[in-house]
């Protein structure tokens, strides 16, 4: 048996024909869910990037234990747990924060990896002079060394093929072609795609001239993370521009489902296409993630799937999943390896068949923000304490996004006892000295999206609170959440 996961950057799945979206031009994504089961309610776990790919690995929640950072020394990892049971697991990906601080334990789990660079600030062609100067929106070269260093790889991809994401699908179509005769074998194609900025060539742009049109303003294809300030014509453009990377996304989606076609894959081999979360264009007055509760946009993924062994195509199914922690214990249960008890996610084989529920409710979040969970229908959101303390880091990779913990961090650090799924290794627990997460500010919110799919209007309804602050408390008990996580939040 073989595998194929497909994994993109921030996809939106309200921007996608088969969940409902009429505008924009991805025929691949409308051919995939025709081939395969399109899952209405997978929900995120731990938020953002790196969190989100520790789940994946490890098929349990961290965003209670620490922030952004790699693997630890304990964490179980599936695609290691594959090689190391004979069964190859390949990452091709342009996700520049695998190579980073934060995230350099990631790739060297697996049996075999490539790498693409240039995206977005990726430190990758060297150029002491100034790149040449464009008229950008509320972005400038010389405002941060990341602005900067993407007008100078911009510079080196100026053709669709020079881009790391095509690139990276290349080598993905390169390792199917070689390697469809032989079994056993889990690839990751990992695109980070269509994450800010978005960047693609004009072919793909001007699929969208009704959104892309007046560039008076300058070029605005990266907004900056918080309320939106632009007027509507700047809005439109940034929309098309993602708009336009999505269709680029859905074209090399595509050159996978021909493969698989050509080669007649189909009969032994599982096909997931999923992202980690959405990305807020303009909706709720505000752009991208983070600083914003997880609403419906950032937390109801896109998620499909092909299972062989059940043969289900051009189906939906409703039962809750979480594929950042499901999708572990999925892959070890198709290749007949056993999950790890430390696993808190699900295999799926049940839920692709035939529907099967695997759980009542889910947590999500990201580490200081609100805790949030769900059952399918009501979204509880719940915020810390104005302070937003206790707040504790509980690692042995004492490294955030692109750098080390400063020494000041260490001040009153402690080693504490391990965790059970520590496996006896004792933690560094150091004190999380952040301004207090922005979500926070927005208080507890209860959503019915059933009756308001939007989340547009909080419900008062001291019933259903309280029945998903129970669930939210046992699941924060089955995560092994410090008591200090509780304390925040005030349960």
């Amino acid at each position: 048996m073989k595998a194929i996961m497909v994994m993109f950057d921030s996809l939106n799945r309200h921007m996608l024909p088969p969940y409902g979206c009429d505008w924009t031009h991805a025929p691949n994504f409308r051919r995939l869910a025709e081939r395969t089961l399109t899952f209405d309610t997978s929900y995120i776990c731990s938020m953002p990037c790196m969190p989100a790919r520790r789940d994946l690995h490890t098929g349990r929640p961290n965003f209670l234990h620490r922030s952004w950072g790699p693997l630890e020394p304990f964490d179980d990892s599936v695609p290691r747990m594959l090689k190391d049971s004979g069964v190859q697991s390949h990452l091709i990906s342009d996700h520049y924060h695998y190579w980073e601080t934060g995230g350099a334990t990631y790739h060297t789990q697996y049996t075999t990896w490539e790498f693409f660079r240039g995206h977005e600030g990726d430190p990758w062609k060297g150029m002491i002079a100034e790149p040449p100067t464009q008229k950008l929106h509320g972005r400038s070269a010389t405002d941060s060394p990341w602005i900067k260093q993407d007008r100078i790889n911009r510079m080196f991809m100026r053709s669709e093929k020079d881009q790391p994401q095509s690139k990276m699908f290349d080598a993905g179509l390169d390792f199917i072609r070689r390697n469809e005769g032989e079994d056993d074998w889990f690839l990751q194609i990992e695109t980070f795609d269509p994450h800010e900025p978005f960047f693609t060539q004009r072919h793909y742009q001007d699929l969208y001239p009704e959104l892309i049109r007046d560039r008076a303003a300058g070029l605005f294809d990266w907004p900056l993370y918080g309320q939106v300030t632009e007027t509507q014509d700047l809005v439109d453009q940034c929309r098309g521009h993602y708009a336009a990377l999505l269709s680029m996304c859905d074209a090399r989606l595509g050159d996978v489902l021909d493969e698989m076609d050509r080669l007649e894959m189909w009969d032994d081999t599982m096909l997931i296409v999923c992202t980690d979360h959405g990305f807020l264009l303009g909706e709720r007055d505000m752009w991208a993630k983070n600083q914003m509760p997880w609403y419906r946009e950032h937390a109801n993924t896109p998620f499909f799937v092909w299972d062989p062994r059940c043969g289900k195509s051009g189906e939906r199914r409703a039962s809750l999943v979480q594929p950042a922690i499901d999708l572990g214990p999925t892959l070890l249960e198709f290749f007949d390896r056993e999950p790890t008890k430390d696993m808190l996610g699900h295999p799926l084989r049940a839920t692709i068949a035939d529907d099967t529920p695997v759980r009542e409710a889910a947590i999500f979040g990201s580490h200081g923000g609100q805790i949030n969970v769900t059952d399918g229908r009501f979204v509880y959101m719940r915020a810390a304490n104005p302070e937003n303390q206790p707040l504790y880091n509980y690692t042995l990779m004492p490294t955030h996004m692109r750098e080390m913990f400063s020494v000041e961090e260490f001040d009153g650090a402690q080693l504490t006892p391990p965790f059970s799924f520590t496996k006896g290794c004792p933690l560094l627990r150091t004190r999380d000295t952040k301004p207090p997460a922005p979500q926070n500010e927005y208080g507890h919110l209860l959503f019915d999206q059933e009756s308001d799919p939007w989340q547009t209007s909080p419900l008062q309804d001291a019933v259903t609170e309280q029945h998903m602050v129970d669930a939210m408390r046992q699941l924060m008990q089955a995560c092994e959440a410090p008591q200090e996580q509780f304390e925040r939040v005030g349960l």
